[in-house]
């Protein structure tokens, strides 16, 4: 807890610095350099967050970026999740960002709205996003401006290990239509049957998850700048997980502590120890790969009513661009080549979600095989249940994944209700992005 706790505190710190930096009237981007390539030799930097495999491929693809335009040179930047983002908001509040960087949509409307990306229609000469859909590309959108390329999509579903399954002689039910009630029941099978050496499920439990929760109740999280998601439908997501610990499900609420704060391969679906995860329908090949079986497949999510369109083309990650880039078309060309070029979507594969380029998906569908094309399939699966999508995390909840978390033990081991969570977590959310308005 301790760890955890200074993470949080040091990454609150970088978003202070780079809050005041642009409430001081300081710039922290904004070179007002043409968007022009340079007749000469130029190096850019390239930053994302990720694991070994992440690295090799992007660097990888750099290499075949470098070798079609041989006088721009990449250097590449890249660190876990929470470093990465201390990092990006001391460099940006230095006037030191890379010149392109990865994006999540939890903090894209941060960095959007103090002017730190680049908006991308200046660069629509060398960076082309009419390859994916419309509502998609409108998820890299801040007041009006496109700062992001989604560079991949990823959608919710259920992976299931299947060897766990047929270890403990259980028979999936009806995934296409079934309920949170009929997977809950299911998945206390699971656990009750190994005698809690497997445990069924772990519940939902970041910004995706919630917002699907809404969505399902009939709600939205967020819209434009307030909260809007009811004290009794988040109340019901944050008990989630504290139901699931008391009736066996996830173990108990030490292991679904645990489980939540290790890392992939150190959870108990990554090894093998857990029968379905709900998650990014991509994150099936390298939780295949931590278990070491390829016979896991992937359900839709469960439902509150099966069937409706409660499912969304979520960017699964973004390239973005620094307002403060030297080189604004060499980095757009690089955006460009990374969600565009065939063979970097071939090296790139599905490690950071479907591809957002139509082309590429399906290019990559019609030579997968395993559980790479399980993913590239589920597009296709889901498509009924697609609705229109949310707007994006507003600025000033770019910390909602560890504040959900933070409520989620609160209520798990019982220090609040979950009642008085729901409205105290709302009020913290909307205090956050009043004070960043």
């Amino acid at each position: 807890m301790k760890r955890i706790w200074k993470k949080a505190m040091a990454a609150g710190l970088a978003a202070m610095t780079l809050w005041t930096t642009a409430a001081c009237g300081s710039s922290v981007g904004a070179s007002n350099v043409p968007v022009e390539p340079a007749d000469s030799d130029v190096t850019i930097r390239l930053s994302w967050w990720g694991g070994d495999a992440r690295i090799k491929a992007t660097e990888e693809a750099i290499a075949g970026f470098e070798k079609e335009h041989p006088n721009i040179h990449v250097e590449t930047e890249y660190s876990d999740w929470t470093g990465y983002w201390d990092k990006l908001a001391v460099q940006s509040a230095g006037g030191n960002a890379p010149d392109v960087m990865q994006m999540d949509e939890l903090y894209l409307a941060f960095y959007g709205s103090m002017d730190a990306l680049l908006d991308l229609n200046k660069a629509s000469d060398y960076l082309d996003l009419s390859t994916m859909d419309p509502s998609l590309k409108a998820m890299g959108q801040v007041d009006g401006k496109q700062v992001a390329a989604p560079m991949a999509t990823s959608q919710y579903g259920v992976i299931i290990n299947n060897d766990v399954l047929n270890d403990l002689g259980l028979t999936l039910p009806n995934t296409d239509t079934w309920t949170w009630d009929e997977f809950s029941a299911f998945a206390k099978q699971v656990t009750h049957k190994s005698d809690g050496k497997t445990i069924g499920a772990i519940a939902p439990n970041n910004g995706y998850g919630l917002q699907l929760w809404a969505r399902q109740h009939g709600e939205n999280l967020f819209k434009d700048n307030a909260v809007t998601i009811s004290p009794e439908t988040l109340a019901s997501f944050l008990q989630l997980p504290a139901d699931w610990a008391k009736n066996g499900i996830e173990g108990n609420a030490e292991r679904w502590s645990e489980n939540t704060a290790a890392t992939l391969n150190d959870t108990d679906f990554g090894k093998g120890r857990q029968a379905m995860m709900i998650t990014q329908a991509t994150q099936i090949t390298p939780y295949a790969q931590a278990a070491g079986t390829t016979n896991m497949t992937l359900a839709p999510m469960p439902q509150v009513t099966p069937g409706e369109k409660t499912m969304y083309l979520k960017p699964g990650m973004y390239w973005a661009a620094s307002s403060g880039s030297q080189h604004p078309a060499e980095a757009a060309m690089l955006v460009d080549y990374l969600v565009n070029d065939k063979n970097a979507g071939t090296i790139l594969g599905t490690e950071r979600g479907i591809p957002a380029n139509n082309d590429i998906r399906r290019m990559l569908a019609k030579d997968a095989a395993g559980t790479d094309r399980t993913a590239l399939d589920f597009m296709d699966k889901i498509q009924p249940t697609l609705g229109n999508p949310p707007s994006i995390t507003p600025n000033g909840a770019s910390e909602l994944d560890k504040i959900i978390v933070r409520y989620q033990q609160d209520v798990v081991f019982g220090k609040r209700k979950a009642l008085d969570a729901a409205k105290d977590m709302i009020a913290e959310l909307q205090e956050s992005i009043d004070f960043a308005s």
